[in-house]
């Protein structure tokens, strides 16, 4: 199974397990935004951490 028909299959699974319609017309632009989304997830998991990597400090205005 490719990229694409595994995307396919994620969208469908999604979208009934949260009951969103979806028509088909707006599934190449979701599948396109999940293309997107996946490829910047995958950058910033392959960011390599030191283990003593602290959490930034919480800035309040």
């Amino acid at each position: 199974m490719s990229d694409t028909d595994q995307l396919d299959v994620f969208i469908d699974a999604a979208a009934r397990a949260l009951s969103l319609p979806l028509e088909p017309a707006w599934k190449p632009a979701v599948r396109a935004n999940l293309d997107v989304t996946l490829g910047l997830a995958g950058l910033v998991n392959e960011f390599p951490l030191p283990d003593d990597a602290e959490p930034a400090p919480v800035f309040k205005a």
